[in-house]
């Protein structure tokens, strides 16, 4: 393309934070869910590595909104309809959402949080992996879409590129085909100077024939002229002597 697609430079970043984040989640509401006071260390130090990457991931989706903000406003300048424009921004919403109840669950205390009794291991496991398998396979969904777009833009990209070669070949077709005409433009120009120098060659002949012909002509009335004046000076001579 022309011009780079803002939306794939930063949404790569996003899903790698957004994969990492999920499990710091889960864990932190687990551990939070044990502990009895807020200064639990456990607690402590999954809410600073959950913090630190809601950080980045924050910073990542504000990049994301910006692009979709910068797309919406002339889509067809990176080459998507209306309807991926849309999509995009339901994606970047939901995203969004998820990372804003990341928020507001770390804005909540143990005292808040917790129940008046621990729950029951078991049953707290069991919910967990309910939990876990269910962001598991919205995730799933989450990267299909990504690699559906990615494949889109593939796509569209090689599309481009066809359409390129494509152009380029017709214009080199065309440039043979005026190399074609312009040879035989040639061929039949050439054909007629043959033409017309075999014509010429031929009056040229002709002419010498003609010229040989007065030639040997004048040269058989010299001779007669030459004979008939020798007689003459004989039979001149021949009288004068009979004369004396």
């Amino acid at each position: 393309m022309d011009n780079a697609d803002p939306f794939l430079q930063v949404q790569a970043d996003v899903v790698s934070t957004l994969q990492t984040s999920r499990p710091l989640f889960s864990s932190y509401l687990r551990i939070r869910s044990l502990a009895k006071s807020p200064s639990n260390p456990e607690l402590k130090q999954a809410r600073s590595e959950l913090e630190s990457t809601l950080t980045e991931l924050t910073a990542d989706v504000n990049d994301l909104v910006e692009s979709v903000r910068a797309i919406e406003q002339d889509p067809y300048r990176y080459g998507l309809e209306l309807e991926e424009v849309q999509r995009r921004r339901k994606l970047v919403d939901e995203v969004g959402d998820e990372v804003e109840k990341m928020h507001q669950e770390l804005q909540q205390t143990v005292s808040n949080s917790a129940p008046e009794a621990l729950p029951n291991p078991t049953e707290f496991d069991a919910a967990l992996e309910e939990e876990e398998r269910g962001r598991g396979r919205g995730g799933d969904d989450y990267y299909v879409s990504m690699e559906q777009q990615r494949q889109s833009e593939l796509m569209h990209e090689q599309d481009e590129q066809l359409d390129g070669v494509f152009r380029t070949v017709g214009n080199l077709r065309q440039q043979a085909d005026d190399m074609g005409r312009e040879l035989e433009d040639q061929a039949v120009m050439i054909d007629e100077v043959d033409t017309l120098a075999d014509r010429v060659g031929g009056k040229l002949s002709n002419g010498m024939s003609r010229i040989k012909h007065i030639v040997r002509k004048n040269e058989d009335t010299w001779s007669s002229f030459c004979i008939a004046t020798l007689i003459f000076v004989l039979v001149l001579l021949l009288i004068l002597l009979i004369a004396l």
